[in-house]
């Protein structure tokens, strides 16, 4: 069975700056690999056989790395945006979608299981799959909850609070396209809202699996540690 990917390969990094001043995001180095090659060798093992780029910025530089993907043994094109339009926006420019497809930011470290991710969408026929995990968040100061009167009724001393964050990390039905307008910016926020207002909510599927996004330098720097004690989880070799 085919399967098609969508990785979200145009931002302008700014917040790894000023590594990114000469490298896109995408091709910052994870051990000897950039971490666009490590999710695109990931995805071949996995099953998919054609990858679509969603470039803007240093496209050229993406281009030239990557060329068709015959050196991986894949399909790889690319889709241009002449202007930035958000996370799903770019997915208007791409006329050959299939029926299902994955979409992903091009920044991600993760040992997520995309085959099953994918087959498991397909399998209940949902419109939007997010795959997410758990996250903690760790106030810095006591809180303080007061009454009416005005006296302090309860008091937290650093208090964590859990949530279920997106990865980053979607399976789509092509049916959700014709929700995305053409030719303007429109986030992962906007079609996620727009979805529930329509009654027709994404499904959210945990992971308790690893995952790191590379965008600031703290979690780049853990990502170039934490890959080579790893990197049989990730590239199974």
């Amino acid at each position: 069975m085919s399967r098609r990917a969508v990785i979200l390969a145009g931002g302008r990094g700014t917040r790894l700056r000023p590594y990114t001043i000469v490298l896109p995001k995408p091709l910052m180095p994870i051990g000897e690999y950039p971490i666009l090659e490590i999710i695109v060798r990931q995805l071949i093992h996995a099953g998919f056989d054609h990858i679509t780029m969603a470039v803007n910025h240093q496209a050229e530089i993406i281009k030239a790395f990557f060329q068709n993907g015959e050196r991986w043994g894949v399909r790889i094109d690319y889709s241009l945006e002449d202007k930035p339009l958000g996370t799903m926006g770019p997915l208007k420019l791409i006329p050959d979608l299939p029926p299902n497809f994955l979409v992903m930011n091009g920044d991600i470290l993760s040992d997520l299981g995309y085959s099953s991710f994918y087959d498991e969408h397909v399998e209940r026929g949902e419109l939007f799959t997010i795959s997410s995990i758990r996250r903690e968040h760790q106030i810095d100061y006591g809180v303080l909850e007061s009454g009416p009167d005005g006296h302090l009724s309860a008091f937290h001393e650093k208090p964590r609070t859990a949530y279920q964050v997106s990865m980053g990390i979607y399976m789509l039905s092509s049916a959700v396209l014709e929700r995305i307008p053409q030719d303007r910016a429109y986030g992962f926020d906007e079609l996620m809202l727009n979805l529930l207002a329509d009654g027709r909510p994404a499904r959210v599927r945990p992971f308790d699996g690893y995952w790191l996004d590379i965008g600031r330098p703290d979690d780049y720097a853990l990502a170039i540690d934490e890959f080579e004690t790893m990197r049989e989880r990730f590239l199974g070799a």
